[in-house]
């Protein structure tokens, strides 16, 4: 991909972002979104593993779908430990790192620890806190991403640009 490129589709993803706010969020919306985000992998025969945790890491729901595994989770904690230092969703955090440089397996991000690659998004309210983060992990980065936060869209009822699936978004 050209640097004009990931410049474009960053500005997409943080119009996503902008978007994906919730008024308020507690286990039981929790619940129901994870519900339907695994209802909807289901339909489209997608296999994967969700999770949505508080900032602390308590982790309010987790479900792996068979053909996920050990793996799956780990990336996972790395999502979710790339959201929570960077604040934005962790295709950002990604895309941001193709634009400036930065990316894990620098000192100060061990890559064992950081995943600066689709999947992870943040629960954010409209005041701007954020409350939360849910990852998703098995499906090619930017299809994790993609499934994601369209779904999420979907549950809430909004629309949201989609990222350009035809750039090649290769790690």
């Amino acid at each position: 991909m050209k640097k004009e490129e990931y410049k474009k589709t960053n500005e997409i993803v943080l119009k996503q972002e902008a978007r994906l706010l919730f008024q308020k969020f507690d286990h039981n919306l929790a619940f129901e979104l994870s519900n339907y985000i695994i209802e909807k992998a289901k339909k489209e025969n997608k296999v994967i593993a969700v999770s949505i945790r508080q900032l602390n890491g308590a982790i309010i729901f987790q479900y792996l779908m068979e053909g996920t595994n050990k793996k799956n989770q780990n990336w996972m904690n790395r999502k979710f430990n790339t959201v929570c230092f960077t604040r934005r969703s962790s295709f950002g955090a990604w895309l941001t790192g193709q634009i400036t440089g930065e990316r894990a397996g620098t000192p100060d991000l061990k890559e064992e620890e950081y995943a600066f690659c689709g999947g992870g998004f943040p629960i954010c309210l409209v005041t701007g806190e954020l409350v939360g983060v849910i990852t998703i992990s098995n499906l090619p980065h930017e299809m994790d991403h993609h499934f994601l936060v369209q779904t999420i869209a979907e549950w809430m009822k909004i629309e949201i640009p989609s990222i350009d699936l035809s750039y090649d978004y290769a790690l």
